[in-house]
Parts: C-alpha cells; structure tokens; sequence
C-alpha cells in the first residue's frame, strides 16, 4: 500500500454521534429479505436517543415488502467536506411501526418540523401514505477523521 493514499479515522464519543444524528436529516436505510439486501435515502429525526425514519407508501411500494423481511435492519449517514473530513455512523437493530396514539404525535406540523420535505416520485400525492418507524438501536458506531 506504499502508493495508495489513504486518511486516519478515529472512533466518535456518544456526544459527537448525537451531534450529527440531530444536525443530518437523512441517511440510507438498508433492508433485506430471502438473501437480497435493498437500501433507500430516507428522512429521519432523533429525539433523546430515538432515531424516527418517515416512509412514505403508495400501497405498492417495494420498500414496504423488505420492511416487512427485515429482522435486523441498518442506517447509515456520513458526510465529507471539501477539505477532505469525513464523518461516518452506522445504525442497527429492528424497525417498530409506531403504534396509532404514537403515530398520531406526528400530525402534519410534526412532520414538517421534525424531517426534511417529502420527495415524491411519480406518485399521485393524495395516494401517498406516511408511515413513522422507529429504528430500535441494538449496535451504534462512528467514525471521524483523525488528526493528521
């Protein structure tokens, strides 16, 4: 490896991992189902140590399908600026349906405060439905660049 650049990193404290799941407001949401994996952008919220994703479902969505298959499922945000730092974490565990009086505490100026517009593609809006999951941490790590 005497000519390949690479760049130290170094782990993130529990303060510096609620800093950037607070500051982002979307990672990538991996899911699988019978050996093949399915990942998507999504939008998510953390409040006191709860990550909330919003999916959205027009009642044939292929997410809602591996959502469905998935034990274990991980989410991953990161990030590098243009001097070059970089930033990583990665989420995993179970995702929870909120259940309906949990769900009801996202009314429409929930959700428009707490994650990023919704991207819609090729959907009729008014057959859009959103569904808040919770992503129930079991594993959490970070990763940042080092000092040089």
């Amino acid at each position: 490896m005497e000519r390949i650049e690479y760049v130290y990193t170094v782990g993130m404290d529990d303060r510096e991992l609620e800093e950037h799941l607070t500051r982002a407001d979307t990672g990538i949401l991996g899911l699988a189902a019978d050996g093949d994996a399915y990942a998507l952008p999504v939008a998510h919220h953390y409040e006191g140590e709860t990550l909330y994703v919003r999916l959205s479902t027009d009642g044939s969505s292929t997410k809602m399908s591996y959502l469905e298959a998935t034990d274990t499922a991980s989410y991953t945000l990161y990030d590098v600026d243009s001097a070059g730092n970089s930033w990583s974490i990665i989420a995993t565990g179970p995702l929870r349906k909120l259940t309906d009086r949990e769900q009801a505490q996202f009314d429409e100026t929930a959700v428009n405060e707490s994650f990023l517009e919704l991207r819609i593609f090729d959907e009729d809006v008014d057959a859009v439905a959103l569904e808040i999951y919770e992503l129930e941490i079991e594993t959490i790590a970070g990763r940042k660049t080092g000092e040089q």
